[in-house]
């Protein structure tokens, strides 16, 4: 009974040990991506191919194991059906081995190809997720349907199909070649052996019973060795695979962390930018171009100007998700290049114009802006009651617990399809600043175009309650609405990376400088025609 019970135990275990395997794998890989520090290895497409390809080895570690073993079990096979064939024929023995060199040899240069061109179809294959990402998902159903663009990208998507299927198949083909002339190579070894034993039998040299022996073993040599070079490859082959997987895990930092990390003061005085210059890569042109900007530890600036002037860039600076090629960003006069990367963002909180809206429950989408806090109710309704958000989110099916989102069920939600709600915009807007007010006082609060999809009501309200928020500790906002900045003790006019113009509201306006004329042209668009030509 046991006996009988075997095969399926083993079954279960080696399933096991997978499942083990991946559930390690996977935190290992997950826990790498969080070792970078900055944003530079995420807007890099490389690094995304091979942390693709690293996602799709997850599992090959396993296969290393349970094919190493295969190797080694075919090679205690082959010695035994090689001892067989050697009592017969030293000779023969010797030539059927050395088959196997240009096999191996041949075999090793496929998988090599194989994963070269793995690596190659990268890029095609991201493309064919990311247009069948589209076709699939529910925030791009609205423009696809009024667009009517659903075929164009479903043309896009099978174009990408189609090239990875062709290098796929000029692999196939090649593979299939290389088979048949190594299949080849062995039939006539083979053969050659047969018509030898026949000719030794006829001389008396060998009997009947030799010449039976001879090409069992012979036959057994030659599928023996055939399993352990097909092992060998298939082990390169995951062995390259899974060099993606530590390419990944053992990448350097991506920013440099000081050996010994200065402790970051609380922000007294305020956060200096001297000749600032930063660009993105050797192939971009500059973005900042010698920033020259203080940021008092009690004040609200302000920063305006044209899309591409290097506002959002700033902000990526200030939170050290890239450091600068040229000059210096102090805290109080300690370097932030010197402080450890969370130290540093912990001290700040914000909004970014690109803010996440996470499929999950309103109370996570708050919570999740400071973690350690998360089981504090209290703290998130407070959070919400901030940002002007709790009256909604109070009155969803769930209340906080509701999911913020239509992909998933909650386990106890799984026979009511209707119990995910989708926020508007201005209701996401204003959850996202509830995360960021849930992170409780920082000493800089950065505001990101933070009320830009909110009506002219909503937009005023949010901006009173920011007002309050940012009262006494350093802040920067950036706003393309200028009436919402206008307050602000300092604005700060971006013009091709460099500070163009900067003082209060109403020096610039005074100063009729470029603040002064986009301040008018947006201020034109709320007055009656009368009014303007009155002026």
């Amino acid at each position: 009974m046991l006996m009988a019970a075997l095969p399926q135990l083993l079954q279960y275990l080696s399933s096991e040990m997978g499942r083990v395997f991946i559930a390690h794998t996977t935190a290992q890989l997950f826990s790498a991506t969080l070792r970078f520090a900055g944003l530079r290895r995420f807007e890099d497409p490389n690094f995304h191919d091979r942390l693709r390809l690293a996602q799709n080895s997850l599992s090959t570690g396993q296969e290393i194991v349970t094919g190493s073993l295969g190797v080694v079990s075919a090679m205690i096979t082959l010695a035994g059906m090689v001892g067989s064939l050697l009592m017969i024929s030293p000779v023969l023995t010797g030539i059927v081995l050395a088959t196997g060199a240009p096999a191996l040899v041949a075999q090793l240069r496929l998988s090599r190809r194989r994963a070269a061109m793995m690596w190659d179809i990268g890029p095609a294959e991201r493309r064919q997720m990311f247009y069948g990402d589209l076709l699939a998902t529910v925030a791009a159903a609205k423009e696809i349907r009024l667009f009517n663009s659903g075929r164009f990208l479903r043309s896009r998507m099978m174009t990408e199909l189609r090239t990875s299927n062709a290098a796929r198949r000029r692999m196939d083909i090649k593979e299939l070649s290389v088979e048949g002339l190594l299949t080849l190579l062995g039939a006539v070894v083979a053969g050659g052996g047969l018509t030898w034993a026949v000719i030794a039998a006829g001389s008396g040299v060998l009997s009947v019973g030799d010449v039976s022996l001879l090409i069992a073993a012979m036959a057994a040599v030659q599928a023996s060795l055939n399993g352990l070079i097909s092992g060998i490859a298939a082990l390169h082959q995951d062995l390259l695979m899974f060099g993606h997987y530590v390419a990944v895990t053992s990448a350097e930092p991506d920013l440099p962390i000081a050996a010994e990390p200065v402790p970051l003061p609380r922000l007294e005085h305020g956060i200096q930018l001297t000749n600032v210059w930063f660009r993105y890569s050797e192939d971009h042109p500059w973005i900042l171009r010698g920033l020259n900007l203080f940021i008092p530890a009690a004040a609200a600036v302000a920063v305006v100007g044209l899309n591409g002037a290097g506002k959002s860039t700033l902000v990526k600076l200030l939170c050290r998700f890239y450091d600068p090629q040229h000059g210096s960003i102090t805290w109080d006069g300690v370097d932030i290049r010197d402080v450890h990367p969370d130290d540093l963002r912990h001290r700040i909180t914000g909004v970014f114009q690109d803010y996440m809206t996470y499929d999950m429950s309103a109370a996570d989408n708050i919570s999740i802006g400071f973690v350690p806090a998360r089981e504090d109710e209290s703290r998130i309704r407070a959070a919400a009651h901030e940002a002007g958000i709790h009256d909604k989110l109070s009155a969803l099916p769930r209340g906080y617990d509701t999911l913020l989102t239509r992909t998933f069920f909650g386990e106890e939600d799984k026979d009511d399809p209707e119990t995910g709600v989708v926020l508007s915009g201005g209701q996401w807007q204003r959850t996202a600043l509830a995360r960021a007010m849930f992170r409780g006082h920082r000493d800089l609060v950065i505001l990101d175009e933070p009320s830009a999809g909110l009506d002219p009501e909503a937009e005023a309200d949010l901006h009173a309650r920011t007002r309050r928020r940012r009262h006494g500790v350093a802040s920067l906002l950036i706003s393309h609405r200028l009436n919402t900045v206008r307050d602000a003790d300092l604005i700060v006019v971006l013009e091709h990376g460099a500070i163009g113009e900067s003082g209060t509201h109403d020096a610039l306006m005074a100063a009729r400088g470029h603040y002064a004329r986009l301040f008018t042209l947006q201020a034109t668009g709320y007055r009656e025609p009368e009014q303007t030509a009155a002026r």
